[in-house]
């Protein structure tokens, strides 16, 4: 049986409409396993409070779809427990981390949130999942070009990027309830703390390349007194600018 033109557009849209649904399906269970993976990381390692890890933070992870933040040749690879290389020197960050920092700021849904480091633009597209508001910076500017297109074609109206050094915050937005650096720093940036809103929280890796690095809760008091306490060690790409 011959069919006609009509019958075959018909039938090959049938046919892409179902494998587009196919590869959605597929890649909706693995953002589930990978939900509760890292859930189980959390419990396995004795220096996290289980808490952070709430129904929130988990639901934002399973709802981004992390495949569309990595290269094309490392999709298979998307919904694995570890970082992956984006080019430049730069990773995306392993989706343990990615919802521990989360959960550490403790994201409200009116905050206005600063991220240091877009890199691929993963950590930002969980945050404006819970939040109202982010702005992003990235230093380096082909990263910066790419992950503006990709957070405006997957329809991320709340974040802001810009190119720029985020070692000195983006004093026009600030003051903001929370800021999440991605890169390690050799210490805390002074403008940084200045554009914490009292009662906000910034989490940042602290430490050189090939040195243990610390993650650092900060938290300001209503008071504007500053206090600083040690999460756990990790590894981040550093920070880069002329400071």
């Amino acid at each position: 049986m011959r069919l006609s033109l009509i019958q075959m557009v018909i039938l090959s849209a049938i046919v892409l409409a179902f494998s587009l649904s196919a590869d959605d399906t597929d890649y909706a269970a693995e953002r589930a396993a990978l939900v509760e993976e890292v859930r189980s990381y959390a419990v396995r390692d004795p220096g996290t409070d289980e808490s952070l890890f709430g129904g929130k933070v988990m639901q934002a992870m399973a709802a981004v779809k992390r495949h569309e933040f990595v290269p094309e040749y490392l999709k298979a690879e998307a919904y694995k427990n570890h970082p992956l290389p984006i080019g430049y020197g730069q990773t995306i960050s392993q989706p343990y981390i990615v919802a521990l920092m989360t959960g550490l700021v403790d994201p409200g849904p009116d905050d206005v949130v600063l991220e240091v480091g877009t890199g691929s633009g993963y950590q930002a597209a969980v945050l404006a999942k819970l939040v109202r508001q982010v702005y992003s910076m990235e230093i380096i500017e082909p990263l910066a070009k790419q992950v503006e297109e990709r957070l405006e074609r997957l329809e991320y109206g709340n974040v802001e990027t810009k190119l720029g050094d985020g070692y000195y915050g983006w004093e026009e937005h600030a003051p903001f309830d929370a800021i999440v650096v991605t890169a390690a720093a050799s210490h805390v940036p002074p403008p940084l703390i200045q554009q914490l809103k009292p009662g906000g929280r910034l989490v940042i890796p602290v430490g050189g390349r090939f040195m243990v690095q610390s993650l650092l809760l900060i938290e300001k008091t209503e008071d504007g007194e500053v206090l600083t306490r040690q999460i756990t060690a990790v590894r981040f790409v550093p920070l880069t600018g002329d400071h």
